[in-house]
């Protein structure tokens, strides 16, 4: 039952994607106010086809700019934020060539970094600030890898720098993977959901597609400029303390957050 949920599932993403994409390549070059929307609103019927309902905690936001400080767990990461806000992405550069996610990436207007070259920090750091200033919600996973879903890793500061314009917040955001079939997510379930280490991404997708509904809470903390003494690498510190609070909370202390 378990498979054919799994292969129903990526039937109806398929079903539903394919004639989209077209679409939203249309709004990319003509109408960019919807290129930021519409993804939100076809990410939210993604989460019900896999089964992933998404709980927000705190004040998603409708407009930038903002530069949103968050952990990162899964590929599902991408499908659960962008239901919850008109975002757009940072991204390694490899993520680009990604047979037909790569494709989905670049209609999402990803930014794509290369992390492996220093002098290419820059470059996607000048990006990331052209969008902001287009009033754009850019996501920064600040980990700059994923990890297990029960712990935080330190966070890097350089895309911050982004954010050093005028008007623009920097919101961390907890992404915590809660439950399973509405009771709490155990140490064995946890890596069917959790993408990192050296996994395979389609093994991967159909074991979390077979796995079942999940409970995924995303926890908005409050916005913060880079401005009144908070240097990048300060800013960077405090978003990693919330995030990695509220992840504590979300997992252990669900009651304390709401």
């Amino acid at each position: 039952m378990n498979r054919l949920r799994a292969w129903w599932a990526l039937l109806l993403f398929t079903a539903l994607t394919l004639p989209l994409m077209p679409l939203q390549q249309c709004f990319v070059w003509f109408w960019p106010r919807m290129a930021r929307v519409f993804p939100m609103h076809y990410h939210r019927l993604v989460c019900r086809i896999l089964g992933v309902k998404v709980e927000v905690i705190g004040t998603a936001p409708e407009r930038g700019p903002l530069l949103m400080a968050s952990n990162h767990v899964s590929w599902l990461d991408i499908v659960v934020l962008s239901s919850v806000a008109p975002v757009s992405f940072v991204a390694k550069r490899e993520v680009a060539r990604w047979p037909f996610f790569g494709s989905l990436a670049r209609l999402q207007r990803t930014v794509f970094v290369d992390r492996d070259r220093r002098h290419a920090t820059g470059d996607a750091r000048d990006e990331m600030q052209e969008r902001l200033k287009a009033d754009d919600i850019v996501v920064l996973f600040a980990e700059g890898t994923s990890g297990d879903g029960r712990s935080v890793l330190p966070f890097k500061s350089a895309f911050f720098g982004a954010a050093e314009i005028p008007g623009v917040l920097v919101q961390p955001v907890t992404l915590a993977y809660r439950s399973h079939r509405n009771l709490p997510m155990n140490r064995r379930l946890l890596p069917s959901y959790a993408w990192y280490g050296d996994m395979d991404l389609a093994p991967h997708l159909l074991g979390a597609l077979r796995a079942g509904p999940i409970e995924v809470t995303v926890i908005c903390h409050a916005p913060l400029p880079l401005s009144g003494g908070l240097s990048r690498k300060a800013l960077a510190h405090h978003a990693e303390e919330e995030v990695r609070r509220g992840l504590v909370l979300a997992l252990h202390h669900p009651a304390k957050i709401r």
